[in-house]
């Protein structure tokens, strides 16, 4: 009964370790990707995370926002699906830090699937501390006159 208890204990401590080191990818992450012919394009993606569930959007330079569906995080592993000119685009990554690698594969053949890393956008510096106004001393004391 008490190995049970030992083995039960250890496989509780362990999952709560391994829940403990999955990173939340909620936040702004970019990717530069490139068109059939090679040109280059920026994508931004926008994630947040609760639990297991990931919802957000891929901004690119077709315009609007895609919203994200189906996203799912297990581990290291995230996937989730964006529609687009009336196809899915299936995505299937692996988070390490801050990087994503992301494979990508439509349920169309007329477009062709990516490979890409995801890199985690820095959040904008704080705003400098506004200068502290110039000291000022206080005049010095009167000195008393003397009487006459």
């Amino acid at each position: 009964m008490k190995k049970l208890l030992s083995i039960c204990a250890a496989l509780a401590m362990g999952l709560t370790a391994a829940t403990a080191f999955a990173s939340d990818i909620t936040g702004t992450w970019t990717a530069t990707a490139q068109t059939p012919n090679g040109d280059p394009f920026q994508l931004t993606f926008t994630f947040k995370q609760d639990g297991a569930n990931v919802t957000g959007s891929v901004q690119g330079p077709q315009g609007d926002p895609l919203p994200i569906s189906v996203g799912k995080v297990d581990g290291d592993k995230l996937t989730f699906d964006v529609a687009f000119n009336g196809m899915t685009i299936h995505h299937n990554c692996t988070i390490n830090g801050d990087e994503i690698k992301l494979t990508s594969k439509p349920d169309s053949g007329d477009f062709p699937g990516m490979e890409m890393t995801l890199k985690r956008a820095k959040d904008a510096a704080p705003p400098a501390p506004a200068p502290a106004p110039p000291a000022t001393t206080p005049p010095p004391p009167a000195k008393p006159q003397a009487a006459r």
